[in-house]
Formats: structure tokens, C-alpha cells, sequence
């Protein structure tokens, strides 16, 4: 038993990839070099509720489904209280912003399409570096951000506001005056400040400095928000028009839905709505250096930039470009991440070719549905092998 789990360590997983356009092929786990017994009892635990309202869970390895569950809740019941009372995440009582109806939350009007929230920043990421890539967005990542505000009264600006750059955008160390760690039903968080405005990008430019540009990491969904407005003053395009033309149909993504602020901009800092599988596939774009279905859909250059650790994050973390790095394992190895409110989890780990996703919506109280580590720590020591075998794109 020694010997053949040694050699399965280092076995190559023997199974043919191509992109996923339309939609994945499946495999049982053990043929993927996965261990299914350690994907059953955490699939039970999210089925009791040790770990609450998590509504998916979908694992890749290879290009191919190993492992996936829905799990279904009454939203409608759950949050029947908080849906008619005005507060932090209902701010407007009625609407898309109303994080409790359960005609928008957690699934866009009854469809599969699950609120991304924070998600929604990494495939905004995605949609400057196809942009980039197509050569339609061609200014640098060090032009200032108030060149795009000439025409705007912006207040409260000085000098370190004049030295902010997209890349601060990018990387959340804008140096704005921006408080984003308290929960998200506390009224001091700014991002809740913000969706209770109409003109969410005048809000956010109109913040304060507190730090110099690019020293201090200062999670911001404002800094998301802004990106919308710089691309659509940089390429005269529409970001949700550019994605939907670039990036989700070269996918084979046809189902989503994106908001957007009462003023009509594109909620990039956390409106998208995706279904599991189609979300896997921005983590297998990245995992395949920017190529899909033979077409070089954003340059490999980009991608390592977005996922080259550009400063300390929270609880331990690395930042890039709008992606979370998780360090991991020994050797040290950094999963790829795109962390959502409310159990909202992409994870791609590169060296097993193994992408995760989770969905869910735990909104109230302290803590996320699940910690992503401890997630990790269990279903990772039974993943097996150390390539695929992969079929010429």
C-alpha cells in the first residue's frame, strides 16, 4: 500500500484537456488522482450545515469535473426579516441593492446565476488585460488617476491624491481614507456608504488620503468602482459590453448578469452574477496563460503580472492585480484566489492543475460561510499526481 501510494504521488494524471467552451467533461476523482472520500465528507458537512449556507461546491482537476453539489435554502424565509427593514445591506428597501430579496440574492431571478460579489473585481482584472491585450486599452498602469477627472470637481485633493495611478487601483494601495474591514451591515463600512449614494464614483474619488500612494494595502471596493470609470473614459467602451464581446463569449459564458449604480455605471466592485462552471473557466483562462481554443485571449505577460504578489495583504495574504494569493504548503506554493461576500470562492491551485469554486451566502453574524484555508487543508493532502496530460489547443 506504501509503494502504491508513493507512486501514485508522483504519477502523471493521463487525461486529455481542451477548453471547456461548451462546458466541462466529468471523470470520477479517483481517475483525476483525487480522493474521493475527503470530497464526500466535506460535501456532508456543507450538506448539515457545519459549515452554513454554502449553496455549491464544484471541484476541477484536469479540464474535468470531479465533484459537484448543489445545495438548496430558503433565502426567502432565511432573511424574510432583514428584507423589509432599511439598514447597511438594504439601503434602498427595493431593488438590486437589497442584499435580502430573494429575487436578487443570492440567484439573479430564479436562474443559476449566483451573486460573485467581490469575484466580480478579479474578472474586472481580466477584462484590462483583455483589453490591454487587444491593444484597446492603451494607456499605462502608472497614468494618474485624476487625469480621467478633469471634467469632475473632485474634493479634498493633494498631492499624494495627484500621484494615485491605475496600478494603486489595481492592487488596493490607493492611499484613499477607506475603511472596508468592519462588516458589511456595520454602518461605518465604506463600501456600504458607498451603494447608499447614487453617484458611487464621485464618493469614492472624493475620499480623503490617509497614506501615500501604492505603500499601504486598504481592501477597497471603491478602487474596483473607479476602474469602470477609467475604462470607459480611456477606450470610449462600456466594461460589461467589452466583457460580454472578449471574454465571455470566447468562453462559451452566455449566461450572467452584471448591475449597475444608479448612475449606469457597471458595477465592477461586486455586481456580477455567474454560474459555478462559468467561473471556473476565468481560473482555467489564467491557469492556461491567457490561450483558449488556440486563441491568445489576454497575454501570458498580464496574467503573471495579476498574479505576481505586489503587497502584503490581510490574515497573511499576497495581492496582485485585483487577485488574492494564498501562501500554502511546504514548499511553499500561492493558490490563486477570488474571495466574494458571503462564501463567494474561486481558487485555482497551478502546480495540481485543480481549480475549486464555492458559492454561498452567509451574510449576517461574524466570520464567512467557511474558512478558505481550513477548506483547503482538508481537501488538498488528497490531491495526487503532479501533471496532466494535455491535449494540443
Amino acid at each position: 500500500m506504501l509503494l502504491f501510494g508513493a507512486l501514485l504521488a508522483h504519477a502523471q494524471i493521463a487525461v486529455s484537456q481542451s477548453s471547456p467552451s461548451k462546458g466541462w467533461p466529468k471523470s470520477a476523482p479517483a481517475s483525476l488522482g483525487i480522493d474521493e472520500d475527503r470530497l464526500k465528507t466535506l460535501d456532508g458537512d456543507f450538506a448539515s450545515g457545519k459549515y452554513p449556507l454554502v449553496d455549491s461546491m464544484l471541484v476541477i482537476r484536469c479540464g474535468q469535473i470531479a465533484y459537484e453539489r448543489q445545495y438548496s435554502h430558503d433565502y426567502g424565509k432565511i432573511y424574510s426579516k432583514e428584507a423589509h427593514t432599511v439598514g447597511p445591506l438594504n439601503a434602498h428597501l427595493t431593488g438590486s441593492y437589497n442584499y435580502f430579496d430573494p429575487e436578487w440574492h443570492p440567484y439573479y431571478h430564479g436562474s443559476d446565476e449566483h451573486t460573485m460579489q467581490s469575484v466580480s473585481k478579479s474578472v474586472t482584472s481580466a477584462t484590462y488585460g483583455v483589453a490591454i491585450t487587444r491593444k484597446d486599452f492603451t494607456a499605462g498602469l502608472d497614468t494618474k488617476v485624476l487625469n480621467y477627472f478633469k471634467d469632475v470637481k473632485v474634493a479634498n485633493v493633494d498631492d499624494r491624491k495627484r500621484r494615485m495611478t491605475i496600478r494603486d487601483l489595481l492592487t488596493m494601495s490607493t492611499g484613499l481614507d477607506w475603511d472596508e474591514d468592519v462588516a458589511y451591515d456595520d454602518p461605518k463600512n465604506a463600501c456600504s456608504q458607498m451603494e447608499a449614494t447614487d453617484d458611487w464614483v464621485q464618493f469614492v474619488i472624493d475620499q480623503p488620503m490617509a497614506h501615500e500612494p501604492g505603500k499601504v494595502f486598504a481592501y477597497s471596493s471603491g478602487a474596483t468602482e473607479v476602474l469602470a470609470h477609467i475604462f470607459m473614459a480611456q477606450t470610449g467602451q462600456d466594461i460589461e459590453e467589452y466583457a460580454r464581446k472578449y471574454l465571455f463569449t470566447p468562453l462559451g459564458i452566455n449566461h450572467y448578469h452584471w448591475k449597475r449604480t444608479p448612475k449606469g455605471v457597471v458595477d465592477t466592485e461586486g455586481g456580477l452574477f455567474l454560474r459555478a462552471e462559468d467561473l471556473a473557466k476565468i481560473g482555467y483562462l489564467y491557469l492556461h496563460d491567457g490561450m483558449w481554443d488556440g486563441k491568445q485571449i489576454m497575454s501570458a505577460d498580464w496574467i503573471k503580472q495579476s498574479l505576481t504578489p505586489v503587497i502584503d495583504a490581510e490574515d497573511g495574504m499576497k495581492y496582485g492585480f485585483q487577485w488574492w494569493l494564498i501562501p500554502h504548503g511546504e514548499p511553499q506554493h500561492l493558490a490563486w484566489a477570488c474571495l466574494g461576500f458571503g462564501g463567494q470562492r474561486l481558487l485555482v491551485f497551478p502546480e495540481d492543475d485543480l481549480i475549486m469554486v464555492f458559492t454561498g451566502w452567509k451574510i449576517l453574524g461574524n466570520g464567512d460561510t467557511f474558512d478558505t484555508r481550513d477548506v483547503m487543508q482538508r481537501l488538498l493532502p488528497g490531491v495526487h499526481g503532479h501533471s496532466c496530460k494535455i491535449s494540443p489547443q
